[in-house]
């Protein structure tokens, strides 16, 4: 099973080691290694897009070389042509770790006790393996039932969560479309600008564009560029020059976001590309979104990443923690890791003594003046975060929806919802949704996607945090509970750096080596090409 899944992984590390060269190695000079190139998929999942460039340009077959359409300013039209058999089933989610002798005895034990076993491998050297094989239509108690049939036999934590793998199997192909005239192939095709300067779907971008497939089957938009250029698209988007236009802060986000994307090479690598343009990793905008004062950022930083005993760390970041970040292991199903340790953002220490306690993120309207939202005192992101403290409430009507949705089974009304473990941070580990149906549980970051709110558009969203306490609402006269009502504090996981801390620290004079090191314990920087 592992050699079968592992044989693309090791294909594909090849071609990234070319990419990546010199990444991890620190006795190579710097001056020696060169800049890496990454693979963004900016449409990933569609089955047709537009993509051309700016200038003269040739769409080439990419296996063959073949120039199939050359261009001036304009973009072309390509098509699925025929699609792959589809695979698409629940799978859960046991284990995300570096450690190949663990995953490989896990799977062991798994097979031998007859269950299903898929694993994903990252070239950053950690593991995804997932337990079972459902289909999409399964209903929350069949999964929940095997959930805990794995859970009793010491095959998954208790905190393992469901998802949604899907798997082509089979020959795809698209076709491209100029002036009436139709070209077939079986291969990815990109576009190749003298100009540098490429468009998908009418956006521009540096580098290449490519048309290639997904996992799915269908067709991926993908921007292939220079790392350097890459960030040029990500910083700004990530920290916003207007109004977080401090330097020390663009550069932190700038080494943070290199580090990142350096870390993850393949990340994705079974949809043709390394990142997603969104918060799912690192937001990108490209061409457009360019911003002088984010590219001098970038520019000032040119090649430097954070490591940890020599390592490139997993940079990971957030908007808002709400005044204390959480250790990686409370927010999701990983190992503890080191330089990923809760902290303090502010200038009253970082012991956990400072842990704000759950009440203070009530927000009382009669007494405004008590609430955290204007202490601005001995902390960088009040005042520069409108989600440095937040509420919402729910109707019963609303809640019972979100939960039936979720968990894909009819829920009835909500009874109760308590927070029933909490992490060092305050953030909530464990809850429970005690409706006229059966009680329902979610775990550390995935309690954001049960617990979702409905936005000013009318749609549900993802609870910006787990920072929260939550409460009945209920009428005064009858006692009768009629909603929910949550008050909490920041916008993420929570987990490394918080940028809106990072811009309330530059503010406050801290350079960014400063910076990176409060928010990551323990880590050294270095330049790497």
């Amino acid at each position: 099973m592992l050699k079968n899944v592992f044989k693309y992984f090791v294909v594909f590390t090849i071609v990234s080691a070319l990419f990546f060269q010199g990444v991890g190695q620190n006795k190579v000079a710097a001056e020696d290694v060169a800049e890496p190139v990454i693979r963004i998929g900016m449409v990933p999942d569609v089955q047709s897009l537009k993509i051309g460039g700016k200038g003269t340009f040739d769409l080439v077959d990419k296996v063959s070389g073949e120039v199939l359409f050359s261009g001036t300013d304009e973009e072309f039209l390509v098509e699925l042509a025929s699609t792959s058999e589809i695979k698409t089933n629940y799978r859960l989610q046991v284990s995300y770790s570096s450690s190949e002798s663990l995953i490989l005895d896990w799977v062991s034990r798994a097979e031998a006790a007859g269950y299903p076993t898929y694993v994903e491998a990252y070239d950053n050297g950690y593991y995804r393996l997932y337990l079972g094989e459902f289909p999409a239509d399964a209903s929350y108690s069949v999964r929940t039932n095997f959930k805990n049939e794995l859970v009793s036999k010491n095959l998954a934590p208790s905190d393992a969560f469901w998802k949604v793998i899907t798997i082509a199997e089979g020959e795809t192909t698209m076709k491209a479309t100029k002036n009436g005239e139709v070209k077939s192939t079986s291969n990815p095709v990109q576009v190749i600008a003298p100009s540098e300067r490429v468009t998908i779907n009418g956006k521009t971008y540096r580098g290449l564009a490519e048309v290639g497939f997904n996992s799915k089957g269908t067709l991926a938009g993908i921007n292939e560029l220079l790392i350097e250029e890459y960030l040029y698209g990500v910083v700004p988007r990530e920290l916003p020059p207007n109004p977080y236009g401090a330097l020390e802060a663009q550069k932190s986000q700038a080494i943070a976001a290199r580090t990142y994307a350096l870390s993850n090479p393949g990340k994705r690598s079974a949809d043709g590309y390394d990142l997603l343009p969104t918060t799912s990793d690192q937001v990108y905008g490209g061409f457009e979104a360019e911003h002088p004062i984010s590219n001098d950022a970038v520019d000032g930083t040119r090649g430097i990443v954070a490591t940890y005993e020599g390592k490139l760390i997993t940079a990971v970041f957030h908007s808002t923690s709400g005044g204390f970040t959480a250790n990686n292991e409370d927010v999701w199903n990983s190992e503890a890791t080191p330089y990923l340790r809760a902290t303090q953002v502010g200038q009253k220490g970082n012991t956990l003594k400072y842990v704000p306690a759950l009440d203070v993120y009530k927000f009382d309207e009669e007494e405004q003046t008590e609430s955290l939202r204007d202490v601005k005192t001995g902390d960088f992101e009040a005042g520069k975060s409108k989600y440095y403290r937040w509420n919402f409430e729910w109707t019963a009507e609303e809640i019972s929806d979100i939960l039936t949705t979720y968990y894909n089974q009819e829920v009835g009304k909500v009874l109760e919802i308590n927070v029933t473990e909490r992490s060092s941070s305050g953030r909530a580990a464990k809850i429970e949704f005690v409706t006229e149906n059966g009680t329902f549980y979610e775990y550390k970051d995935r309690i954001r996607w049960a617990l979702q709110y409905i936005n000013a558009s009318g749609n549900p969203a993802v609870l910006l945090s787990t920072l929260f306490i939550i409460e009945p609402v209920k009428d005064e006269v009858t006692g009768e509970v009629t909603g929910f009502k949550a008050n909490g504090g920041g916008w993420g996981h929570g987990v490394g750096m918080s940028q809106v801390g990072a811009v309330g620290m530059a503010e406050a004079g801290y350079t960014y080596d400063v910076i990176l090191k409060h928010f990551y314990k323990g880590i050294d920087l270095e330049t790497k090409y």
